[in-house]
């Protein structure tokens, strides 16, 4: 059996990548569940860019290490047209990265007071890249549209997932089951069009 190493530390981002590829015929782990830890600046300017850096760092360590894996990585980010796509490639770090979310989404709130709903738009961003023990790269991307609400709704979920009002469903991702997120999300679109391109080249 292949295995797929996904290089986060993020506890929720592994749970919903191990949902959501459980359709392909491998083991997917991540680094701390593998002893690996790699310490890169994520300095690119696109989600792709960073996403690559990550998944390459992480492919360097398991050839060094012999291990035969593929390697993967993710960057991801929410844009608000309203602030110039604000936070986009610098979610992660906007505000400070120890800073909560609690904080950091009450000011993308604060300065969005007064702006009317049409013109609260928003949209997840996510770019996956796969580095293979042969050297090839791949890049998959998934976006969902929404807006940005008036309050943090929802106990589900992580990060700005609060504040991502969805107005098909009336509800913020926060407030999504498990199941109906990793059927929308950014996340999901973009891990789907990656399991495929891997069957596609692998199965």
């Amino acid at each position: 059996m292949k295995k797929i190493i996904f290089a986060t530390g993020n506890a929720g981002k592994v749970k919903e990548i191990k949902e959501i590829m459980q359709g392909l015929p491998v083991e997917v782990t991540a680094m701390k569940e593998e002893n690996i830890s790699i310490d890169v600046e994520e300095n690119g300017t696109t989600y792709a860019e960073n996403a690559l850096i990550k998944a390459r760092a992480l492919a360097e360590i398991l050839r060094g290490k012999n291990i035969d894996a593929i390697s993967m990585a993710d960057d991801s980010g929410l844009e608000v047209d309203y602030l110039n796509k604000e936070p986009g490639v610098l979610s992660a770090r906007y505000m400070g990265e120890e800073t909560s979310y609690r904080i950091k989404n009450a000011n993308i709130i604060r300065r969005l007071n007064g702006v009317p709903a049409e013109k609260r738009t928003a949209r997840f961003v996510c770019e996956i890249a796969a580095v293979l023990p042969d050297g090839r790269e791949m890049v998959t991307r998934g976006t969902i549209e929404g807006k940005i609400g008036y309050e943090e709704r929802g106990e589900n979920g992580f990060g700005y997932d609060p504040i991502f009002y969805l107005p098909d469903m009336s509800r913020t991702t926060a407030e999504l089951s498990p199941e109906e997120k990793n059927e929308l999300s950014h996340r999901g679109n973009a891990l789907r069009a990656m399991e495929k391109e891997l069957k596609d080249i692998l199965f």
